[in-house]
């Protein structure tokens, strides 16, 4: 006698579920990770067009033949940056503000400055 076994190629429910229950174990041992990660990169992200800033209003500066103690405003180094699609200074990735110091020796600085991860240099 023989036994006839079916040849249905393919999974069946509790392995779909035992794959779907891995996927969802991984996501979310991932997903907090992943959120941690994005303030340190916003703030790195910040600091960077801080740095970019400071060397545009340097060459503004020495363009301009100012004094150390001249003052400026951000708008002064927009023909020194890489400016967004808008023509505008890129924002804080964070969502702060950019301001500009009170004379050419004072950076400009973030709004975030003192927060968690600082956004200053």
């Amino acid at each position: 006698m023989k036994i006839k076994t079916p040849n249905n190629p393919g999974f069946t429910l509790v392995e779909i579920m035992i794959v779907v229950a891995l996927i969802a174990m991984l996501a979310a041992i991932a997903i907090p990770n992943f959120v941690k990660a994005r303030a340190p990169a916003q703030a790195n992200a910040c600091i960077n067009n801080l740095r970019q800033m400071e060397t545009a209003l340097q060459e503004y500066a020495m363009d301009s033949k100012l004094p150390s103690n001249a003052s400026y405003v951000l708008d002064d180094l927009k023909p020194y940056l890489r400016l967004s699609s808008g023509g505008q200074i890129p924002p804080c990735p964070g969502g702060g503000t950019y301001i500009a110091g009170t004379a050419i020796t004072n950076s400009p600085t973030c709004s975030f400055a003192t927060a968690t991860p600082p956004h200053s240099r």
